[in-house]
């Protein structure tokens, strides 16, 4: 049936048995379909691409009673002439309801790409990035309806406390629209992120000194042996189930307390450690064969100290540092860490701060940036660069000779004792001058 399509002639179709479809004799394409329960819906008829017989039609249906007659002619009209520019409205329209979520294709990400491609440590901060900062603010949306302005309100919110974390997560994002571009979910190229400028990182550098070595080491003994005390809040209601006063102690294991030991003493971030496998210590050689680490194959030198570590601790199972399950590593030593790194009176150091601490004590003995980032497995010296102002053992050789130059032609006549501001540094110092002067003997 062909009619001129008003609200009289549309209120005037009479429900059937079966769907009446009627189309408007003005706009050719344009019609209206009453279902047999009463529903109306408002449809476009076309022929995509070129058009011609030998394309198949199209039918696409839009709206329903809300729209008066003259409305819906209009829209049809609209979508008659993006017809006509070359468009596809149906074609979009089911890709676009076809087109998965956020969430569901970051789950997908993280499985198919993530997993197989990436390292360990990396997978488990794209998963947090993924499900506690991303999803909650763009999980529902299509993947092909988010736009830059969404991902910059993440960056903007997460980064006004944790600039370095906002950044990981539009790293992490922009990971995930280029695995989308290439599983044709997204056209290439499109990727939200893109203009999003990073917040400025300022790279933490917190080395121990003696005397906060020292501390350490004490804490990491009293935990292990007697345990480390802890005070209850008596005013709480929970008080009450506290242990006794005698009893408030927290202990450590033998393995928790090597992990600790193992990473200052080596150098190694704390995956490797707690990754770590026998099959992998090399007693006879002194070292730590990693078959894989955040920069690939790896070996780590195992000085006298650790390997004193290795040997004292039971192996129970496959991984050094023993767990409650004996097929996996031991997740993390953040719990430990707090009790232990408050008692040294460490405030705002990081297990992290340990690697960093092994490699300012051999800048310090002027042992050289090349040699501590092969100690450390650095891949480019840059990475190494950090340490740079530490390594200051030439620099001291020349300022201690131009100033006794200078003392001398004011003729003073003794000479005041270098000035060291770190015990280690001092000791590795007199070492080596010691080694230095039996090889002029020699």
């Amino acid at each position: 049936m062909v009619v001129k399509l008003t609200k009289r002639t549309v209120d005037a179709i009479t429900v059937g048995d079966r769907a009446v479809i009627v189309y408007d004799a003005t706009l050719k394409g344009f019609g209206v379909r009453l279902a047999p329960s009463g529903s109306l819906s408002w449809l476009v008829e076309y022929r995509p691409g070129a058009g011609g017989r030998r394309v198949t039609k199209r039918r696409m249906y839009f709206g329903g009673r809300e729209f008066t007659p003259e409305e819906a002619r209009q829209a049809a009209k609209e979508i008659l002439a993006s017809v006509a520019l070359g468009k596809d409205p149906a074609a979009v329209r089911r890709e676009e309801r076809e087109s998965e979520t956020f969430r569901e294709f970051a789950e997908r990400y993280l499985r198919e790409e993530a997993e197989a491609k990436l390292k360990f440590g990396t997978v488990v901060n794209y998963r947090i990035c993924v499900r506690k900062h991303a999803v909650p603010y763009i999980g529902a949306i299509k993947l092909n309806r988010i736009s830059t302005a969404d991902i910059s309100r993440i960056h903007t919110k997460v980064g006004e406390t944790r600039p370095m974390t906002a950044n990981r997560i539009v790293e992490c994002i922009s990971s995930i629209f280029r695995y989308a571009a290439t599983c044709n979910l997204v056209p290439v190229g499109h990727n939200p992120t893109k203009g999003i400028r990073a917040f400025r990182e300022s790279r933490r550098e917190r080395f121990l000194n003696s005397e906060e070595l020292a501390r350490l080491g004490s804490a990491i003994r009293e935990a292990e042996t007697i345990g480390t005390p802890f005070e209850v809040d008596e005013t709480k209601p929970t008080s009450k189930h506290a242990p006794k006063p005698e009893n408030r102690y927290i202990k450590i294991d033998a393995y928790t307390a090597g992990a600790f030991r193992l990473l200052i003493l080596t150098g190694a971030r704390l995956r490797e450690i707690l990754h770590l496998k026998w099959e992998y210590v090399d007693f006879q050689r002194g070292l730590l064969l990693l078959p894989d680490s955040k920069t690939g194959r790896k070996a780590i030198v195992l000085n006298a100290p650790a390997l004193t570590v290795l040997r004292g601790l039971e192996c129970k199972g496959e991984y050094v540092i023993f767990s409650e399950d004996e097929n996996k590593p031991r997740a993390d030593l953040n719990r430990p860490w707090r009790t232990i790194s408050a008692r040294a009176e460490l405030n705002g150091v990081r297990i992290h701060d340990l690697r960093h601490t092994h490699a300012s004590v051999g800048a310090g003995a002027g042992l050289g940036l090349p040699i501590i980032g092969k100690l450390l497995g650095h891949t480019q010296a840059s990475t190494t660069q950090r340490y740079a102002h530490l390594d200051s053992d030439p620099l001291r050789a020349a300022s201690e000779k131009i100033a006794a130059n200078i003392f001398a032609a004011m003729g003073e006549q003794a000479l005041p004792e270098p000035y060291i501001d770190v015990s280690v540094n001092k000791q590795a110092t007199q070492s080596r001058r010691s080694i230095n002067h039996g090889k002029k003997q020699g």
